[in-house]
């Protein structure tokens, strides 16, 4: 993905404060000068706050948000940050089967709630985007007071799965009140038909329900899995520009 913005950023890992556990150690990135137009959560991949992860939020930031990437690991690996190769895929699954929808929203509300009571998005709606597994815990988050606009890249069994057990995630959307933007390749062998299908048909009928509530399935052409990330085999350039394009285009829809 190449920079469109040249804003200077300023950008360290950030310990939230208080007594909570687990301890959330994130990566904030927000304009170096000037108040930002609106927050943005992060959620990463399986293989933690990594570099790329990292550059994502400085890209927002360089688009005038202030983005905060969530450590989803932070109950078993705090500070969990591998490689795109097999050894970091196989240590980023064994801690996303340790992963529960209640520890993912309850460690969301207290990044938002720490973000809404930054300097120029006190009280503020907020935005969130995630990818594989983190598009999948963003579609949970989306569902949480105060977020008005997520982006779920290739979050893959959101019809059939819930991380902890309960219903599948995919069944929570009438409880989202914001705009919700689901995104994955035609080749992706982690959404297979049958799981388009069921996204799209909810999709589609949760909107009947409220037509004023965006919500749009975007099948990007000749596209894998993984398809935003230069760093891994499966990177698109142009379809990872067109994705980029939809989730800044919600974002200033929705939150300016």
């Amino acid at each position: 993905m190449a920079d469109s913005a040249s804003r200077p950023v300023l950008s360290a890992w950030q310990q939230l404060p208080g007594d909570h556990q687990p301890s959330l150690r994130c990566w904030w990135s927000r304009p170096a000068s000037g108040a930002p137009r609106a927050a943005v959560l992060v959620l990463p991949e399986v293989f933690g706050v990594n570099a790329w992860v990292r550059s994502v939020a400085d890209r927002l930031a360089a688009e005038g948000y202030a983005a905060l990437a969530l450590p989803i690991f932070a109950r078993t690996a705090p500070q969990f940050e591998v490689g795109y190769d097999a050894a970091g895929l196989e240590l980023g699954r064994r801690h996303r089967d340790q992963v529960t929808a209640a520890g993912c929203l309850e460690d969301a509300r207290r990044a938002i709630a720490w973000l809404q009571g930054q300097p120029g998005l006190e009280g503020r709606p907020v935005g969130c985007v995630g990818f594989c597994f983190g598009g999948h815990l963003a579609l949970l988050v989306a569902g949480l007071e105060g977020v008005a606009a997520t982006c779920d890249f290739y979050g893959a069994r959101v019809s059939v799965f819930r991380p902890g057990g309960g219903p599948p995630s995919l069944e929570q959307l009438p409880g989202i009140s914001g705009d919700l933007l689901c995104l994955c390749g035609e080749d992706d062998p982690l959404m297979p038909e049958p799981e388009r299908q069921a996204i799209a048909a909810a999709l589609e009928a949760d909107s009947r329900r409220d037509p004023a509530r965006l919500r749009r399935l975007v099948l990007a052409p000749g596209a894998g899995h993984g398809y935003m990330c230069e760093q891994r085999a499966d990177h698109n350039p142009s379809a990872a520009a067109e994705g980029w394009r939809l989730m800044l285009e919600l974002f200033a829809r929705r939150l300016g």
